[in-house]
Parts: structure tokens; sequence; C-alpha cells
């Protein structure tokens, strides 16, 4: 998701472009441009990658600390390179950990299906705003089960360390500073 079109910033999951020697980034409108990685945090699985173009479009971000269970959204993604696809549902949890997904979890939990290919996507409420970028689900096969999202405030705060030291800063205790 692009949330800084003067900048070309991209929001998406580490996972997305490891180990990827070239990343093209494939816009709704058709157009695909190449990115270039600004750096990642695969303890978080947040990366941010960088566009040359200032005529797309910026997604707002949202407040992840002002979900509440129940709140209506909606997961934005590729699922399985068939296209731009959008599912709905509720937040069913917040703060989900212990899943084994990553080694730091604070999850939003959402019965909106994520698929695979939905991750480095879009979770955004009913305002159009980006609340969190869909990670992962547990499932069987491919029936999505529960789906995943890192909330944007976390998202934001690695992706700051990114964009700045072009990695995240840590204290001994793992702890961001």
């Amino acid at each position: 998701m692009l949330i800084d079109r003067a900048e070309g910033i991209i929001l998406t999951n580490a996972h997305v472009i490891a180990g990827a020697d070239e990343i093209t980034v494939a816009f709704a409108d058709g157009r695909e441009l190449p990115a270039r990685r600004v750096g990642a945090d695969v303890r978080t699985d947040v990366a941010v990658i960088r566009v040359e173009a200032q005529t797309l479009p910026a997604i707002p971000l949202g407040n992840s600390d002002r979900l509440e269970v129940g709140d209506f959204v909606l997961a934005i993604g590729n699922p399985f390179l068939i296209g731009q696809t959008v599912t709905s549902g509720i937040v069913s949890a917040l703060h989900r950990n212990n899943l084994g997904i990553e080694q730091y979890e604070d999850f939003i939990q959402t019965d909106a299906a994520i698929y695979p290919g939905n991750s480095g996507g879009a979770l955004v409420n009913l305002r159009g705003e980006l609340i969190g970028i869909n990670t992962g689900f547990l499932g069987a096969g491919t029936n999505p089960g529960m789906g995943f999202a890192i909330p944007i405030n976390m998202v934001r705060a690695i992706a700051d360390q990114i964009i700045r030291y072009g990695e995240v800063h840590r204290d001994k205790s793992g702890t961001m500073f």
C-alpha cells in the first residue's frame, strides 16, 4: 500500500520481498512500476519499498489502537495471482500472539478471508483507512480460517525506523529504541 505519494513509500511484508533481486509493484489501474527495497524487519514481517511515481493515490492511515472487536474490515490482496480481490469481515480479536507466525506478534484477528497472496495487502476500516497489513492465516489448505494482520500503529513505528536507518534499532532485550 502506497502511504506517501511524494516519497513513493509502500508498505508490505518482509516475506513478500525476501530474496527478491527485482521488485515490481502492480497497481489496480494496471500500471507496473519497478521498486527498490528500503529495508525490512523479519522479526515483525514489515518491509518498506519505494517507487518513482507521484501520480498514484496514497491510502490514508487509520489508528489501530482505536479498533474494537466487532468492527467491520475489508482485506485487500491478490490471492493466487488472480488479481485484486476484496473480502469482508469483522475484527474477531485484538493483540493475538503466540501463534508462531512471527517473532514479535500482536495481531489483529479477522474473519475476512486472507488467502495465500493476500500477504502485504491492506486491512482497511469502512472509512477506507489502512489499519493493518495482512500477513497470514491459520486454516487447513486454502481455507482461510482465521486471518491475521499487523496493526498499522506497529507497522508505522517499524517503517519509520526502516526509512530513517534502513533497519530497526533494538536493545539487547529486543525492544525498539
